[in-house]
């Protein structure tokens, strides 16, 4: 995605498509919950008692709801007024009749019982006070559903009492699920669940989109950069997206130049090398021939300090070529099991002469033991040879060099130290650091580790073998 396209893709996005606007509806959602909850909780039980009465019809439950019994009782009891005993029975005997689930009795002025219908063992004969107490409080807001009326419909005309039992079980909108609270209670509970599940969903989706990305970002492809991701929405995250994906395209033509400089780099310093080659043969020939004719003794000195330069320049030479060679690809590693302690002491045979005219103090102290590791032979004698040449070219001022083994956990370890300046000092030998590049490269590739312990008192390079660092 080029810089014009991303510009236009986040002025497309439109704030109704942003996860603000959506969490801003969900927002308003939760502040109008209660007024929007209660209205439609209403309307939905409204058809539900419509559903519920027709159904009951249907289920046969003939009688009436709460209210309109408690109404029809305290009528019949206030068309009772002034009636005879007899009277009062015949009417409470059709009443019985009429709704024949019921229990039906009275009690007179005298507070006997009269009629009960059907027989019913757990009525008193004489009612006292204590007696009409224990059984308003046992039947109020209780099952069976209980009404009491006055005769006459009122208690200072002194006619008695009767009551209406009848199963709640079996009037119209009694039941468990009619009860409104119950109901009302169930309505806001599915609701509030509704709430937090569509709460829940939007957040899960926003959670897999950025654990997406993530894992995007994680897991880069075989030349090291992510793969790109598809755009599917315009929001925030979307916008993230596009700017991942922009990066990415960013990232493969920064690598593509770097390739391509790369490639360059090589073809030039071998183009190079291969030239520098000829007019240094040519130098040293003539050299040579100088070195036979009659010379002051400046003329000697200024020649011996051209042929030290001279060979500095060979030894870079050689050293951008063999850099070139190995990062190219163009040399393959032919790792072999062999004793590294034979090939130290074979490499410090060859450089003792060069020491010795450099008035080197040699300490040499290495195992009789082999110590056998994976390395190619001839570029492990590389890397000591690098390390040797720095020495002399760099740490000529200590005139020390020291080769021993340290014993460590797991194997031992190969130092190489000098008494030099360290490697900040400054030198006028001073080069690039080609030589040391080398060794980092040759060593990483042997699968050696190597640390470098450099100070104003001198420097130690510390060679061994990985498995030593994992311990």
């Amino acid at each position: 995605m080029k810089i014009n396209e991303l510009v236009k893709f986040r002025k497309s996005r439109k704030f109704r498509n942003s996860l603000t606007s959506r969490y801003l509806m969900i927002i308003m959602i939760a502040l109008l919950f209660l007024q929007i909850s209660l209205p439609f909780t209403a309307l939905i039980y409204f058809f539900y008692e419509n559903l519920t009465k027709s159904s009951e019809s249907v289920q046969g439950k003939p009688y009436p709801d709460a209210l309109a019994l408690e109404k029809m009782w305290h009528q019949e009891a206030k068309n009772l007024d002034g009636r005879l005993g007899e009277q009062i029975n015949e009417s409470l005997l059709r009443l019985w009749q009429t709704y024949p689930h019921s229990k039906v009795f009275w009690v007179d002025r005298n507070n006997k019982t009269q009629l009960r219908m059907p027989d019913q063992g757990d009525i008193p004969e004489v009612w006292n006070t204590a007696d009409i107490i224990s059984f308003m409080k046992k039947y109020t807001d209780a099952d069976p559903f209980t009404v009491v009326a006055f005769i006459g419909d009122q208690e200072n005309k002194g006619q008695g009492f009767m009551v209406f039992q009848l199963p709640r079980e079996l009037m119209k909108g009694s039941s468990v699920a009619g009860n409104n609270t119950a109901f009302y209670g169930i309505a806001m509970s599915v609701m509030f669940v509704l709430f937090i599940a569509i709460s829940w969903l939007f957040f899960s989706r926003i959670r897999r989109r950025l654990l997406r990305l993530e894992s995007a970002m994680t897991a880069p492809r075989d030349n090291g950069i992510p793969a790109p991701i598809e755009l599917k929405k315009r929001d925030e995250i979307g916008q993230l997206e596009a700017a991942f994906n922009h990066m990415i395209e960013q990232l493969e033509e920064s690598r593509q130049r770097e390739q391509e400089e790369e490639q360059l780099r090589k073809q030039l310093i071998a183009s190079l090398s291969h030239d520098l080659r000829t007019p240094l043969t040519v130098i040293r020939s003539h050299l040579y021939s100088l070195q036979k004719e009659q010379l002051t003794e400046q003329g000697t000195s200024s020649l011996a300090l051209m042929e030290m330069k001279i060979s500095d320049l060979a030894t870079l030479i050689d050293n951008l070529l063999s850099y070139n060679l190995l990062t190219s690809g163009r040399y393959t590693l032919s790792l072999e099991t062999r004793d590294v302690l034979r090939i130290v002491r074979e490499g410090a045979a060859a450089w003792y002469p060069v020491w010795e005219k450099e008035h080197f103090e040699v300490d040499i102290n290495l195992e009789d033991d082999p110590l056998m590791w994976s390395v190619d032979e001839q570029w492990f004698r590389r890397i000591l040879d690098n390390l040797f040449q720095n020495i002399v070219r760099h740490a000529k001022t200590g005139r020390y060099i020291g080769i021993w083994t340290e014993k460590r956990e797991g194997g031992a370890a190969i130092l190489i130290a000098d008494h030099g300046q360290g490697m900040d000092a400054a030198s006028q030998s001073k080069g690039a650091g080609i030589g040391l590049a080398i060794v980092d490269f040759l060593v990483k590739e042997m699968r050696l580790c190597w640390e470098v312990d450099s100070s104003e008192k001198g420097t130690t390079v510390i060679l061994y073998h990985e498995n030593l660092n994992k311990i």
